[in-house]
């Protein structure tokens, strides 16, 4: 069966796709990039997560996926739940392109749980081809603010069209999309990501007092344009702070900030929900999410426990380098979960508490010589799928060896993470560091996500060298240089446990 772009996808042209491609997943499955313990597509690919959230205990993951191709032409959304961030269940699709108001992709989106029901909302893309004339910036896209809802996450109920194109302010192009909701004294808010018609990136808010109906409230801009479309806007409190993540598209590199092709930054909000005024705290330059080469559409969500968990794709769009995993049929993954702080104005993101029920065999060192010593028996026992903490004292500059022609550096204030083999394009990445104390890092069969200095920078990547198990594809080096002292523990890892589940098996 093909699947065509922009053509509806139902349920069941999905169910029959699936039937008559066993040998793809099959072939899929033992391709060597594998990763050990993050969530990755079946076949095909992977990009933002959705609608997170915990609804009686049952943590829900839901991102975009196109089953049927690794370049992502199609966008379903697939769904995946946990009560451990370890043991997983993946349901399949559950939301599929197959509305006249969606036809084109059911685009990312959020979800809101109240009273034991959870609220999703999405764009739903829709393209024109009736004239030749569009540029589906101003004209020929429709971007469909969609609801739907579940008490169970599985089973949901009909699409409800909420706004169109029409319905968004004059001045404002066809791109808006990625509803996030807010709930603040009593009042639903909903945060769009949007391009105005001059190209400029900001944030709509929407208001409404049931869910249903919306009226348009107020926006979100820096004073200083900053790129031409903000993406995946996540507005939230935090520690007593009004916070807004969105994904900048089109500002240009500053220094050794903004290297990536499109951003995902952090910015402070000052809001007055009751007159609609509201101004982002300016900064030279605002704070990236994450300084990796692979991170982008980021979402966050308030567990039961009142925690703000992070989920992020571990991808980004229109990047020069590229995956060698997409010529065999599948492409992309998602970030390890991170729980968010304010900390000193700054954000912290550390790896959830429930990860460390990964670890396995333990290996620690109070030296750097005494780390190094041990490599030949790290390197064997290893393999790439480890975690790695080190502590620095009296740090003047530092080179560690992660794998064959991975390294990560601190010099002259600068720490520096740099691919001479398996980066497929991919070179170097920085990081402006006052002072280089503590390093948490979680190496994967084709990922590296390293936290610093207990997560106030962090960075993300997909990396494609030494990933067997044997001879001089062992895994990462390990091996660590410079003038510091250091000390730490190294872990062997196990990995998710991922069951394919039926709708039936509920």
């Amino acid at each position: 069966m093909k699947i065509e772009k922009y053509h509806k996808v139902t349920r069941e042209d999905y169910e029959e796709w699936y039937k008559e491609n066993e040998g793809l997943r099959e072939a899929v499955g033992r391709e060597e990039h594998r990763l050990a313990y993050h969530l990755m597509p079946e076949t095909g690919w992977l990009n933002d997560p959705n609608g997170l959230m915990e609804l009686d205990g049952v943590y829900h993951i839901y991102y975009q996926y196109d089953p049927f191709d690794a370049e992502g032409l199609l966008k379903l959304w697939n769904h995946c739940t946990t009560r451990d961030f370890i043991h997983y269940e993946n349901w399949g699709p559950v939301l599929f392109p197959d509305q006249d108001f969606d036809a084109h992709g059911v685009y990312s989106g959020s979800a809101f749980v109240e009273n034991g029901t959870a609220h999703f909302f999405y764009t739903g893309n829709v393209k024109y081809f009736d004239r030749p004339d569009y540029d589906y910036i101003t004209a020929g896209r429709g971007s469909n603010t969609v609801r739907v809802d579940s008490r169970d996450g599985e089973h949901f109920s009909e699409k409800q069209l909420l706004m169109t194109t029409a319905d968004y302010p004059a001045d404002i192009s066809c791109h808006v999309r990625d509803p996030k909701i807010l709930k603040h004294d009593g009042c639903y808010y909903m945060a769009l990501g949007a391009r105005d018609l001059e190209s400029h990136g900001l944030v709509l808010l929407y208001r409404s007092e049931d869910l249903r109906n919306w009226e348009y409230f107020s926006r979100i801009r820096t004073k200083t344009p900053l790129g031409y479309m903000w993406e995946c806007p996540d507005l939230f409190f935090l520690d007593g702070q009004l916070c807004l993540i969105c994904c900048p598209q089109g500002v240009p590199k500053a220094g050794l900030n903004y290297e990536n092709v499109h951003q995902c930054v952090f910015m402070k909000v000052d809001g007055d929900f009751r007159t609609g005024e509201f101004s982002v705290r300016e900064e030279e330059v605002y704070h990236s999410v994450d300084r990796g080469f692979d991170f982008y559409a980021p979402q966050s969500f308030e567990d039961e426990r009142g925690r703000r968990i992070l989920i992020g794709w571990m991808g980004i769009p229109e990047a020069d380098y590229t995956n060698p995993t997409e010529k065999d049929g599948w492409q992309h993954a998602l970030t390890l979960p991170r729980q968010l702080r304010i900390k000193d104005g700054r954000l912290i993101q550390t790896p959830l508490e429930e990860l460390k029920g990964l670890r396995r065999q333990q290996w620690s060192f109070e030296r750097a010589e005494s780390f190094n010593s041990a490599g030949e028996m790290l390197r064997r026992e290893l393999g790439p799928v480890f975690e790695a903490e080190l502590q620095f004292s009296d740090c003047r500059s530092m080179n560690l060896q992660l794998r064959r022609g991975t390294s990560l550096t601190w010099e002259d204030g600068v720490l520096t993470l740099s691919m001479e083999e398996g980066g497929f394009g991919r070179t170097r990445r920085h990081g402006v560091l006052g002072k280089l104390e503590k390093l948490q890092i979680f190496s994967d069969v084709s990922s590296l996500e390293i936290f610093v200095n207990g997560g106030e920078q962090v960075f993300s990547s997909r990396v494609y060298a030494d990933c067997g198990h044997d001879g001089e594809k062992t895994g990462g080096y390990l091996r660590l240089e410079g003038d510091c002292e250091a000390s730490g523990t190294v872990y062997r890892l196990g990995g998710f446990s991922v069951e394919k589940r039926k709708e039936n098996d509920k």
